[in-house]
């Protein structure tokens, strides 16, 4: 615990602000899961990773998607190289994606077919080239950021791909007072030495009794239940629901709910997960699961309304 309490003061030293923001990415990683940030650019999401990947000891790696970005820019190559004895042989040249923590950075500008190569990485924790299969270290994170503004020369995000994406977190513009000190600290020749807080090993430790967190039964009922009140099919979906929703979550989203209320527990210091939990974690686990239709999209309302909506519901019934 005395660790994720001194990566979040290493963090503070650097991030001003953003407290929801840097819980709920420590959130994903005590989590094992990845997370996608979306925010407009100057907020600091390169800067917060690079800052928990110091405090962690873990090795950074951060790839710009572009359009022209190719698979094998991500996951590496095979390359032809000359031995001491003049024989040509294949030698495989890793790609940027073997990191312990790897900064997607805009991921949204990158074509499909490179996206997709982050699928087996994200879900296998393995990288296939030329029919071979290779492990990538561990612990392993992709921490994926894009614009939600300028929309201009970008591909929308597979489904299958924002799946594999344990949270995703919105990183919200400063206040005026944190703005001011933000432009104190970065305006004069301070540095911030961040120190090394903990290692790999240490973090696994902590995943590890993450996933050994008690979850009493009716917590993950409800959990099980908020997920089906997602599908505008089900009998209980709230109306909003039932409006302005195509499809609801799949099955990985009640696994990401209930991995990342333990998470959140463990964070608080507590050995089990309750609802509260499930309740704050809720809207960054179906942020990017539930799909609106055509109408929540031309009247503007948002999957954080219908989430809210979702767990107004669920409190209704259980004060039934």
């Amino acid at each position: 615990m005395d660790v994720i309490e001194q990566v979040k003061a290493s963090i503070g030293q650097v991030i001003i602000g953003q407290e929801n923001v840097i819980e709920q990415v420590l959130i994903a990683i005590l989590a094992g899961g990845h997370a996608l940030l979306e925010g407009v650019p100057g907020l600091g999401k390169t800067l917060l990773v690079r800052t928990i990947s110091q405090s962690l000891d873990l090795s950074f790696s951060r790839i710009q998607f572009t359009p022209d970005l190719m698979p094998a820019d991500i996951v590496g190559t095979q390359i032809i190289t000359t031995d001491e004895s003049g024989k040509t042989t294949f030698r495989f040249q890793p790609g940027p994606v073997f990191g312990h923590l790897v900064l997607a950075d805009e991921i949204n500008r990158a074509t499909p077919k490179t996206q997709s190569a982050l699928l087996e990485a994200m879900q296998e924790h393995t990288v296939t080239v030329a029919g071979e299969s290779r492990r990538l270290p561990e612990p392993f994170f992709v921490l994926a950021t894009q614009n939600p503004l300028e929309m201009e020369g970008t591909y929308v995000l597979p489904e299958a791909q924002l799946d594999r994406f344990l949270l995703k977190i919105v990183v919200d513009f400063p206040t005026e007072a944190e703005l001011k000190q933000i432009v104190i600290q970065t305006s004069s020749n301070r540095k911030v030495e961040i120190g090394k807080v903990a290692d790999g090993a240490t973090l696994q430790e902590m995943q590890a009794t993450v996933r050994d967190l008690l979850v009493p039964d009716e917590v993950v009922e409800a959990g099980v239940h908020l997920l089906m009140m997602t599908h505008p099919s089900h009998a209980g979906a709230p109306p909003s629901i039932r409006q302005y929703v195509r499809a609801g979550a799949g099955p990985r989203g009640v696994q990401a709910l209930v991995q990342a209320a333990k998470a959140r527990a463990f964070l608080h210091r507590r050995f089990n997960a309750s609802r509260e939990d499930l309740e704050a974690v809720a809207p960054a686990v179906f942020r990017h699961r539930i799909l609106r239709n055509f109408e929540a999209e031309a009247v503007g309302i948002t999957t954080d309304q219908l989430v809210s909506d979702l767990l107004t519901e669920m409190k209704k019934g259980s004060s039934l």
